[in-house]
């Protein structure tokens, strides 16, 4: 867009020509996943966590009402579910692959109080892949509805929710645009418009209403009663256009690729001396690890400062899962640690997420380093100090902080 004005609150050119192309940002996205547009709302929020906090108090659950999440999880697809109903979750194996013969357990147990089985579509821990059209069939049968979270999915792999008559339909589907390339700042939640024309909406103002009076409102049409204050035009625009673009190449040949930088990571990774590989295939682009005798935080320290490489560590906001993984216990050692800053004394991994836009290069520098750093872990030990400031390993011989450097 060259040029662009605000959304629904103007006459003017500008303003006319954002509207509908904000209005047809909806479009875009809900066919990217094939949603049927008649009978599903899509709904451009922030992120992944406001979208399934905004369903979990949309669904207007009871205290009673049972909501089926895994093990495996992302915090943002816990935690809401927690303030709503009674949550059982279903175990993974030793190898972090959902237990399927658990779900379908306690759906049986649990009928007719379970209204959801929310589960996430691929793990941001271990890139393991669920099967969620085959969860969608079990729910259904157990008259609940699934709600998957796809934030981790989105990017690697071709969704289609199915047609809203399909036992495998997904019902409630939740993703967010960095995720697959897109700028930070605009989510997606799409779902039955039933759920969200009954009763009212948890954020309200601008936008969301038709008429005011000061006994009355009356609420807008959807998407825009759930789409409270000024909206993230270009990030949905962003997001549109990534979205065709993915689809001009064709989502099959970047996961096909992906895939090839998967088989050849995990191969050449078993070479590096102590090293833990977690989860199984099948998996996207996602890997976790650890080197015995090293701390996860300094390995990804020294990843940042000497290779350049950016990874993540830590629990990656699964930490129910990772602590599953590592065989740790909720150990009042690590509540100590919390308490006293220690972040680095806590459970962990290091992970490296794999896209389109990677090499077989670059994994062979990765597994260049670790094998270095695997040998010579006791230098390593002496070259870094812990800053409980930034709360993380730095250098010693760093000479000043990221502001210093790149001041705002």
């Amino acid at each position: 867009m060259g040029w662009y004005a605000g959304v629904h609150r103007g006459t003017g050119y500008k303003s006319l020509l954002s509207t509908q192309v904000y209005d047809d940002c909806h479009q875009i996205i809900g066919r990217y996943v094939k949603a049927d547009l008649d009978k599903n709302a899509v709904i451009l929020l922030k992120n992944t966590t406001e979208a399934i906090n905004k369903l979990a108090y949309r669904l207007s659950l009871s205290a009673k009402d049972i909501v089926i999440s895994t093990v495996m999880e992302h915090h943002s697809n816990d935690l809401p579910w927690r303030k709503q109903a009674v949550v059982k979750y279903a175990e993974v194996d030793e190898k972090g692959q959902l237990d399927i013969a658990d779900i379908e357990k306690k759906l049986k147990q649990n009928y007719p109080r379970v209204k959801l089985l929310t589960v996430t579509g691929a793990s941001n821990v271990t890139g393991h892949i669920n099967d969620i059209h085959y969860l969608a069939e079990l729910a259904h049968a157990f008259k609940a509805r699934i709600m998957v979270d796809a934030a981790q999915l989105i990017p690697h792999q071709q969704i289609e929710i199915k047609e809203n008559h399909d036992p495998a339909h997904i019902d409630y589907i939740a993703f967010s645009g960095h995720k697959i390339y897109a700028p930070f700042g605009v989510g997606v939640l799409i779902g039955p418009r039933d759920t969200f024309l009954a009763g009212e909406p948890e954020y309200v103002g601008g936008g969301t209403v038709n008429m005011v009076t000061r006994e009355n409102v009356f609420w807008s049409d959807l998407p825009d009663r759930e789409e409270a204050g000024s909206p993230n035009l270009m990030g949905a625009f962003a997001l549109a256009k990534t979205l065709q673009y993915i689809d001009e190449i064709g989502m099959e040949h970047l996961s096909s690729y992906e895939g090839e930088l998967v088989t050849y990571a995990l191969q050449e990774l078993k070479k590096v001396p102590g090293i833990s590989i977690y989860g199984s295939k099948p998996r996207v682009g996602v890997i976790s690890f650890n080197i015995k005798g090293i701390n996860h935080a300094l390995l990804g320290a020294i990843l940042c400062y000497e290779a350049g490489m950016g990874v993540r560590n830590g629990c990656f906001c699964a930490q129910g899962y990772v602590r599953k993984l590592l065989g740790e216990k909720e150990d009042i050692k690590y509540l100590s640690a919390y308490k006293k800053k220690e972040i680095h004394r806590l459970p962990g991994m290091v992970r490296i997420s794999l896209a389109p836009y990677n090499t077989h290069a670059e994994i062979d520098i990765l597994v260049k380093y670790l094998k270095k750093i695997a040998q010579n872990i006791k230098h390593y030990q002496k070259s870094y100090a812990y800053s409980p400031q930034q709360c993380s390993y730095l250098p010693l011989n760093m000479e000043s902080g990221f502001v210093k450097r790149y001041p705002i």
